[in-house]
């Protein structure tokens, strides 16, 4: 315990020096879209399955639960204190006024790069939905800039961070779908990549210039699917994390296509496997102890049922790699996106890292 908190302290430190070296954040704004991991409030007021809208959900988020799916900040939640916003980008629902130039969250739980993913879970923003809502908000900063190319300028120099094809593999591949039976591996993987292309596209047409493309993370390896599967010893399901990896690697690979198709454009993969890997293969190293379970939840590994309304969760929960049956603790949030602020960062990302992205 007394080793975790002295990494908290580091990282508080790290944190205050870095906004005193920067008197401006390094991007003048920051665009988010995604699923439920950075989901930030989108889904507050969407009728869908599950909303992480009581506690213990946000237990230890300065505000309480707002409809993240975590026990604090999310993932694009730190990286903002990394990039060195005052605050955290609000989320589309929210989003208003001058506020928007900032940038502003889409991340909605359940969306997938398919739009029929999710559906299964309710009122859901899909990856078409997100990119729409970019337009209106696009539309929205020409207004209050006057002009379309005071807009452009201003949107070229943005971070757009992209995170989602988890829930395509979770909720459909090896949901509730049959598409497991319709598609090989190799196929599915490339109807997702070739649906992404398209909206990478869209994205560049509406003023994007600096893209960064998550990887898919380790699903075979949270308590929900390992609850799911027979009982085992192993940290992982492997048959799962591997068409997660064909994945993966043509996603690595539309970016080099897409730096060579849009020279004006960077694009950058973030390897968010990699991270995860290391911290299964060495969780103490970080100050985990639990690694296949989760914080809060119900049944084998705590990941049959997701947590529930005043359910009392782990107490140690900078221990766990889990918060829930799919979503990491902060603890892992932070350590992550430490990693891409750190000497480390070129093993994370590809061809730039997100420093290098962030220069004029």
């Amino acid at each position: 315990m007394a080793f975790q908190s002295d990494c908290k302290l580091i990282m508080l430190v790290l944190l205050l020096a870095l906004k005193q070296l920067i008197a401006k954040p390094l991007v003048p704004c920051f665009f988010v879209f995604g699923d439920s991991v950075n989901d930030n409030g989108n889904n507050v007021n969407l009728p869908s399955a599950f909303r992480p809208v009581f506690l213990p959900y946000g237990i230890d988020f300065p505000d309480g639960p707002t409809g993240r799916y975590s026990n604090g900040r999310n993932f694009v939640d730190v990286v903002e204190q990394f990039l060195g916003f005052d605050n955290f980008i609000p989320p589309y629902a929210n989003a208003s006024g001058r506020d928007i130039l900032q940038g502003v969250n889409y991340a909605c739980a359940g969306a997938g790069i398919l739009d029929r993913t999710g559906k299964q879970l309710g009122n859901v923003a899909t990856f078409t939905d997100q990119l729409k809502q970019h337009q209106y908000i696009v539309s929205e900063i020409v207004k209050i800039l006057g002009d379309e190319n005071s807009a452009a300028f201003h949107l070229k120099k943005c971070l757009y961070y992209v995170d989602i094809g988890n829930n395509d593999y979770l909720a459909n591949y090896f949901g509730y779908t049959n598409l497991s039976q319709q598609y090989t591996p190799e196929l599915y993987a490339n109807l997702l990549v070739e649906t992404y292309s398209q909206k990478m596209k869209d994205l560049y047409n509406h003023g994007a210039r600096k893209m960064i493309l998550s990887g898919a993370n380790l699903i075979g390896c949270t308590p929900s699917v390992l609850a799911r599967s027979l009982p085992t010893f192993s940290q992982c399901i492997g048959y799962v994390n591997v068409a997660m990896q064909i994945f993966n690697d043509k996603l690595k690979s539309l970016v080099g296509d897409l730096n060579k198709h849009f020279p004006d454009a960077k694009f950058t993969y973030r390897d968010a496997s990699a991270v995860f890997q290391e911290l299964l293969d060495n969780p103490s190293l970080h100050g985990f102890k639990v690694t296949t379970t989760a914080c809060c939840g119900h049944g084998w590994k705590h990941g049959r049922f997701n947590c529930q309304k005043n359910q009392i969760p782990c107490k140690n929960r900078d221990e766990y790699l889990f918060w829930d049956p799919y979503h990491p603790t902060e603890a892992v949030n932070v350590v992550a996106a430490s990693k891409l602020f750190s000497d480390e960062a070129e093993l994370f990302t590809y061809p730039f890292t997100i420093s290098q992205l962030a220069q004029p």
